[in-house]
């Protein structure tokens, strides 16, 4: 099995020269979703998961790739799970999530790092307007709070 070095290694490899949208290297991302998980009390798998959430999605790695890698089939799992389909409708991808166990704590630790105010704010005001509203859609469709409800 890989260890959690080495999917790290793999990620960011897999992703070099890859920015966001407010064109930070796209490593920046995965350690913070990573970071995110580990502080929601996630466990190595879902932390590898974390590093790898983008991977398919973004033909950083081909699903093959992950399919044939020496992960444990639950981190295999929920990096399949938050893997966005072209076409796909928000309600189907998140039923998906909350279908796979693991795969909606790492989602959380996306969306709050794409969320984060200070991540927006290097961003145009329609684009900051857009994703804004639909990373609460999407918060909205898992059953999660909005960033900084002390009701969660």
């Amino acid at each position: 099995m890989l260890t959690l070095s080495e999917v790290e290694s793999l990620a960011r490899a897999a992703h070099e020269g890859q920015t966001d949208k407010a064109g930070r290297p796209y490593a920046e991302h995965l350690r913070a979703v990573a970071e995110g998980v580990r502080a929601r009390g996630g466990d190595d798998e879902l932390i590898a998961a974390a590093w790898l959430h983008d991977s398919v999605e973004d033909d950083a790695l081909s699903a093959t790739w992950l399919r044939e890698a020496a992960l444990s089939d639950r981190t295999k799992a929920v990096v399949l799970a938050v893997t966005k389909r072209a076409g796909e409708e928000p309600q189907v991808y998140a039923e998906r999530i909350l279908a796979t166990p693991g795969a909606l704590l790492v989602k959380e630790a996306d969306l709050a790092h794409n969320a984060d105010p200070v991540r927006l704010a290097a961003l145009d005001a329609p684009t900051r307007e857009r994703l804004t509203g639909k990373y609460a859609r999407m918060r909205a469709l898992l059953g999660l709070s909005a960033p900084g409800d002390e009701s969660d």
